[in-house]
């Protein structure tokens, strides 16, 4: 029997390493799909994880699979805590993204670590994860997943961006659910300002000081990543290859480093979103927070910027996430074929209950 209310925790650990996103929430369905965000967190990586997490790209396979146990017990102690500390009782299911070591699909390679089936018994819960596998092994991009939220939950508006680590962006075009990444964010700009001693750069501030370089700004925007149709999406080994060289190839300061790529970010989104006109766009993720980024997009574009409630700027992945958890327990589609490139629509991800 199919249920018409559940209260999932949704988890979430993105690129920008900002931490892991936990959101216990309560889903019910009518005519349409509603939800509330009962109560919401994200918890800081230690030194020792961000720098692990940073470097994923290095370790060797082996190491790969030992970092997967250990961050699988270090999940279950995070999302123990989160259900403690919030008294929580009444759980349908964990519905866990985990954290993305390599995502590689034009090879048919994605590996999201902490998904492993051992959590289910070490939080002592059903356990819904692993989503981004079986759309890869369709043929799919496996990313981006969150626009199955984007149109059963958030269909006001004609566009929703999420600014993370990476940019993406879903919209519904001809009946049909489109999404991709537009272009990296956070996992750039906290890159840099770390070398001036800050995890990131509070409301674009250091950003807003720097000069603008045209030079560095123009070799950016011909990057081919951004002359490809979607579906398409971006991993940290583009990035390492082709962002961070191209940037550093030209010994600019961090402050005209950061002001010259906020610009860039701005250019991308606006290439998509004036598109149309007189269009709604919500925007969440940490880079809704940086203010001179945000300032920037409102320059090009004559479409109206929403920026929401603090809990659905921060939460909205965790908040899909688990929303696709409980889709994959009712067996519903929750990736689109239209979205990410799979041969079909599908229900993806795996169940696991606790030994």
């Amino acid at each position: 029997m199919i249920n018409h209310s559940y209260n999932v925790i949704g988890v979430m650990s993105g690129t920008s390493l900002d931490g892991i996103d936990l959101a216990y929430i309560t889903f019910s369905k009518d005519a349409d799909w509603s939800f509330k965000i009962v109560v919401a967190e994200t918890i800081s990586y230690s030194d020792k994880w961000f720098k692990i997490l940073k470097n994923l790209t290095l370790l060797t396979a082996s190491e790969l699979i030992t970092l997967d146990e250990d961050y699988t017990m270090y999940l279950s102690t995070v999302i123990n805590q989160f259900i403690s500390k919030n008294k929580i009782e009444n759980i349908d299911a964990v519905c866990s993204h985990g954290h993305t070591a390599l995502h590689q699909p034009d090879q048919g390679i994605t590996k999201q670590i902490g998904n492993l089936p051992k959590l289910a018994s070490l939080i002592n819960q059903t356990l819904v994860c692993d989503f981004r596998v079986e759309d890869v092994a369709l043929g799919g991009q496996g990313a981006p997943l969150v626009p199955i939220g984007d149109r059963l939950l958030f269909s006001d508006y004609d566009w929703c961006i999420n600014l993370g680590g990476f940019a993406n962006i879903s919209s519904e075009i001809n009946s049909k659910r489109i999404a991709f990444d537009i272009c990296p964010v956070n996992i750039v700009l906290n890159k840099y300002v770390e070398s001036l001693g800050f995890n990131y750069d509070d409301e674009g501030r250091i950003a807003k000081k720097g000069n603008f370089n045209l030079e560095l700004f123009e070799s950016l925007n011909q990057l081919a990543f951004y002359n490809q149709q979607p579906p398409k999406s971006l991993g940290l080994e583009w990035v390492e290859k082709e962002v961070f060289p191209l940037i550093n190839s030209y010994n600019l300061n961090t402050e005209d480093i950061l002001h010259t790529y906020v610009k860039h970010i701005a250019f991308q989104i606006i290439q998509i979103i004036n598109a149309t006109n007189n269009a709604s766009v919500l925007i969440t993720g940490g880079g809704a927070f940086n203010l001179f980024l945000i300032e920037e997009i409102e320059k090009l574009t004559s479409n109206q910027l929403v920026i929401p409630s603090t809990k659905i700027i921060e939460f909205k992945e965790a908040l899909i996430f688990g929303f696709l958890g409980v889709l994959k327990l009712r067996e519903e589609v929750n990736c689109l074929k239209s979205v990410t490139g799979a041969t079909k629509d599908h229900s993806s991800g795996m169940i696991y209950f606790p030994a």
